[in-house]
């Protein structure tokens, strides 16, 4: 009787949302470091706003130009649509980093690397500015009660992580794999959890053809008992992680989530391996 309950308090969870686009404005901005910024939205559209889980995406519309308001889609038949007459917005995925619903605030963090849209926003957003934002669509709730968890990442990822380590219970045991580009994009976090961290440097160009953090994945001794790994991060380096724990490790494919939140290589962005 004791395996059955256990074996039911690990399964994962897909909840589905009601899908909603929601005017938002920017009430605060914080440099975590020279590389994120974490930008804090408000409004009373986020008075009904869902976030079950810590890897959860909402789509962020972008306005034509600062301090304009972004075109909105409503819903349709087939799905949300946008205004005829009017350009889409551009759209990016980000992970919902705190969601406060006596306040009605809304944590994003943004990655500056590069010149993309939504960075580019992020980096001159100040008071007051107008953001939209859609969904999330749904959750994959994976439970706490696994007697380890593992997560990988690049700096994309840490926002994910960050609400994770804050969301794990007093004592869970978890370790977390970072790599970034530089030693001060590093950021500290809030948890509670018994957390073994390794920050990795990323590095380009080696023989083996490994990324830094596929080479540490390698290296790393797994903990005994019932584990759930979460990976997030550049396309092949996470699609390779995933195929080495699974294929040499020997780990069931339901206890990894592993998705690509970017590409070096043209294609598409975000996408989750469950082949």
């Amino acid at each position: 009787m004791t395996t059955s309950i256990k074996h039911t308090r690990l399964e994962v969870e897909k909840v589905r949302h009601p899908l909603k686009s929601r005017l938002l404005q920017v009430r605060r901005k914080v440099q975590l470091t020279p590389y994120l910024v974490r930008i804090t939205l408000g409004g009373d559209d986020l008075s009904d706003f869902v976030s079950a889980s810590f890897d959860d995406h909402v789509k962020i519309f972008l306005p034509p130009a600062p301090g304009e308001k972004p075109v909105l889609s409503v819903p349709g038949p087939q799905g949300p649509v946008f205004p005829e007459g009017q350009p889409k917005p551009i759209a990016r995925d980000y992970t919902p980093r705190r969601y406060d619903p006596e306040a009605k605030e809304l944590d994003i963090e943004f990655v500056l690397h590069g010149h993309g849209p939504a960075a580019s926003w992020a980096a001159q957003a100040t008071e007051g500015q107008y953001l939209g934002i859609g969904g999330p669509r749904g959750s994959f709730v994976i439970p706490v009660e696994f007697d380890w968890h593992l997560l990988i990442g690049d700096e994309t990822a840490l926002p994910a992580i960050g609400r994770r380590l804050a969301e794990l219970p007093r004592g869970k045991r978890v370790l977390a794999i970072i790599e970034t580009e530089h030693p001060n994009a590093h950021i500290k976090f809030d948890t509670r959890a018994d957390l073994t961290l390794q920050w990795v440097q990323g590095v380009a160009g080696q023989a083996d053809g490994l990324s830094p953090l596929e080479r540490v994945v390698h290296r790393l001794q797994l903990p005994d008992g019932d584990g759930y790994v979460w990976a997030a991060g550049e396309y092949s380096s996470i699609h390779g992680i995933r195929q080495h724990l699974v294929n040499e490790r020997g780990l069931d494919k339901s206890r990894i989530r592993a998705a690509s939140y970017w590409r070096r290589s043209a294609g598409k962005s975000h996408e989750v391996f469950d082949d």
